[in-house]
């Protein structure tokens, strides 16, 4: 394969291993770096004898994003090692304006996961995480990530059970039964509601065991609220978001974006139950990683 052929291949996976990169590491900018990375390491392999570049490719980044996570785990460990909270780590959310003639945004807006699952799968060992993410999301074999994390395709299929679990306990799933339409409602009367400083009515739109997320960037600002009455007394913030909030496309679904200037400064996304009350609530405003967002509204 000449350098022109291998460099046409590349960027026919090159979207594929975004998404895998993103959703391994929730970081845009680790993720376009480990893409780079995966792009130098297999430029100097052979690649003649490969009959699955897809497949290959994916492999060379996985192994560099587990790399990447081992570290970045050890980072954490030692920065926490003498905070006793509920630490919380929301990823970098793609963004999008709700109508917008932007035909590659919205074709990674369509295929991405919800900023809620993302947050659930910072919780995961590195090693879990792999094993979750290729084999639930990409339906990569057991017996080839097994060769990725150094264990037997049978610890490796425990590895992903574990990890399945705790998703499935801690962030439920988007519900399909409804259409976006209905779920802008939702949105729209939390607006209001916040707007409005509407207590009864905001409490109304939550689940009885709603979770609230909220990561400001410094490691001390996170913040952990659980059950509705609670969540709703936060009502204050939530009242400030709203005033300075226009409605985006947070990871595909609904939710809301405060900017300034043009740029976000803050983002909020729902879950929502079959019967259209909010499970899950998930704030970013980190002023150093949104500055970076590459969408304008």
């Amino acid at each position: 394969m000449t350098a022109e052929q291998f460099a046409q291949r590349f960027e026919e996976h090159r979207g594929h291993l975004r998404a895998v990169a993103y959703r391994m590491l929730g970081s845009l900018s680790e993720a376009d770096d480990a893409v780079q990375e995966g792009w130098l390491r297999a430029g100097r392999a052979d690649s003649d004898a490969v009959d699955n570049v897809g497949g290959w490719l994916t492999t060379i980044v996985a192994r560099i994003c587990l790399n990447m996570l081992r570290s970045r785990a050890a980072r954490r460990e030692a920065a926490l090692d003498v905070e006793e909270y509920e630490y919380v780590h929301v990823p970098d959310p793609l963004l999008g304006p709700v109508d917008g003639p932007d035909p590659e945004r919205e074709a990674l807006l369509a295929d991405s996961v919800g900023l809620a699952m993302m947050v659930v799968l910072e919780t995961l060992t590195p090693a879990e995480r792999l094993a979750f993410v290729l084999h639930d999301m990409f339906a990569v074999p057991f017996e080839e990530i097994a060769t990725i994390v150094g264990r037997t395709p049978a610890a490796t299929r425990q590895l992903a059970s574990r990890a399945r679990r705790r998703v499935r306990d801690q962030a439920p799933a988007p519900a399909p039964s409804l259409d976006r339409a209905r779920r802008r409602e939702v949105v729209d009367a939390f607006i209001a509601a916040a707007r409005g400083g509407d207590f009864e009515a905001l409490l109304a739109l939550l689940d009885p065991d709603v979770v609230l997320r909220a990561d400001a960037g410094a490691v001390p600002a996170t913040k952990v609220v659980r059950g509705a009455r609670a969540v709703a007394e936060q009502a204050f913030l939530f009242r400030r978001f709203a005033l300075l909030s226009r409605p985006a496309l947070v990871n595909g679904e609904p939710g809301l974006v405060a900017t300034s200037q043009g740029r976000p400064i803050s983002v909020l996304a729902f879950t929502l139950s079959p019967e259209a009350r909010i499970t899950t609530l998930t704030i970013l405003a980190d002023p150093a990683r949104l500055s970076l967002q590459n969408a304008t509204f």
